[in-house]
C-alpha cells in the first residue's frame, strides 16, 4: 500500500484536544502514515505543542488532491469545519469524540488507537450524506453569493424587534407567504441539529430528503415539510411588511446578509459529504444514546443479530459513538 496522508483537524481550544492531536500524529507516524494539519491549525497547535511545528501543512506540503482521509478531534462543529476543508477534494471524514454531544462522531476517544490503525490499513465504510448547494441572489436577479451545507440552510432576522416576511417556492411555484423569526432548510444529516430545535422531523441518514421548517411563524399553514431531494426549495424575503432584512446562515459557519427582496435558493447537492464508518450501527440506538430516550419496558430481540447491527471489532463496539 502507498504511503497514505491523513489531514488532522483539531482546535487547540482544549487541553485533552491538543494532547490527542499530538497522540494521533504520533500514531500515524509509527504506523507509515503522512499526518498533515491545515494551516492555522499547525499555528496554534504548535504553540502548545512544539511537536507539532514539523507536520505537514495542508495546501503547502501536501495537496488536498492527494489527502486519503481526514480525522477529526472534536464534536460536531469541528466535523463540520473538516467537511469544509476537504469539500473540494474525495477524502471521507472520521470523527472521533472529544467528550462533545453530537451525532457525527463515529467513535469515542477511548477507542482512538484501534482507530488510527484501521484508518491506515483503510479498514472502513465510507457512508455519504445528502448535502445541500445554496445560492443568494439579490432583487435584480444578480448571484451574489453561493455556498453550500451538510446541516441546514437558515434564513433569519437580523433584528430581534422585528419578524421578517417570507414567501416559500418549491419547485418555482408558491406556496406561503408568512411573518416569521425565520425558516430552517435541513438535510437528514441536520435533522437532529436546528431542524430538530425548531420541531422539524428527525429524519433516518438513509432516507434522500429536504426538511423545511418555518420558525415561530404567524401563519395557520406553517408546519414542517420534507421533500423530496429533487425538488427545488426557495425562500424570498420580502419588500412590504415589516421591511426587516435578514441573514443566512449554513451550518452555522457561513453567513451572508439579506436586504428585503433577496431570494435564497437551495437544491441538493450533486457533490454529497462523505463519512468514514468503522463499524455498523442503528440509527435508532444513536437517537435513544445522544438524547437519552426512555426504553424501559421494551420486549423486542435480545439477540443483536435480530437488529442487523454486528460489530466487526467488539473492542470499538463498546466505546462506539
Amino acid at each position: 500500500m502507498s504511503e497514505r496522508r491523513i489531514l488532522v483537524v483539531a482546535h487547540a481550544h482544549r487541553e485533552d484536544t491538543v494532547d490527542a492531536a499530538v497522540r494521533v500524529a504520533g500514531l500515524l507516524r509509527a504506523s507509515g502514515a503522512v499526518p498533515v494539519l491545515a494551516h492555522d491549525d499547525r499555528a496554534e497547535l504548535a504553540e502548545l505543542a512544539p511537536v507539532l511545528a514539523d507536520v505537514a501543512v495542508l495546501g503547502r506540503d501536501i495537496a488536498l488532491a492527494d489527502i486519503d482521509l481526514a480525522i477529526v478531534l472534536g464534536g460536531d462543529g469541528t466535523i463540520l469545519r473538516a467537511a469544509e476543508l476537504v469539500r473540494e477534494g474525495t477524502a471521507p471524514v472520521l470523527g472521533i469524540n472529544m467528550g462533545h454531544v453530537g451525532f457525527l462522531a463515529e467513535i469515542d476517544r477511548d477507542a482512538m488507537d484501534a482507530a488510527v490503525q484501521r484508518a491506515v490499513d483503510g479498514d472502513y465504510a465510507v457512508e455519504e450524506r445528502l448535502a445541500l448547494d445554496v445560492r443568494v441572489k439579490d432583487r435584480t436577479g444578480r448571484v451574489v453569493y453561493e455556498t453550500w451545507a451538510l446541516n441546514e440552510a437558515t434564513v433569519e432576522k437580523d433584528s430581534r424587534e422585528k419578524m421578517i416576511e417570507v414567501v416559500i417556492e418549491i419547485d418555482k411555484r408558491p406556496l406561503s407567504t408568512f411573518g416569521a423569526d425565520g425558516v430552517v432548510i435541513a438535510t437528514p444529516t441536520g435533522s437532529t441539529a436546528y431542524n430538530f430545535s425548531a420541531g422539524g422531523p428527525v429524519i433516518w441518514p438513509t432516507v434522500q430528503a429536504i426538511a423545511v421548517v418555518p420558525l415561530s411563524a404567524h401563519a395557520l399553514f406553517a408546519r414542517p415539510l420534507v421533500v423530496g431531494p429533487e425538488h427545488a426549495v426557495a425562500v424570498e424575503v420580502l419588500e412590504g411588511g415589516a421591511g426587516a432584512s435578514a441573514v443566512l446562515w449554513c451550518d452555522g459557519r457561513r453567513s451572508h446578509p439579506l436586504p428585503p427582496g433577496a431570494r435564497v435558493s437551495v437544491r441538493r447537492s450533486p457533490q454529497p459529504v462523505r463519512l468514514a464508518r468503522l463499524h455498523p450501527a442503528a440509527f435508532t440506538d444513536r437517537l435513544v444514546r445522544k438524547f437519552k430516550l426512555p426504553v424501559e419496558g421494551w420486549r423486542g430481540p435480545a439477540d443483536p443479530m435480530a437488529t442487523g447491527v454486528i460489530d466487526a471489532i467488539p473492542a470499538l463496539s463498546e466505546a462506539a459513538e
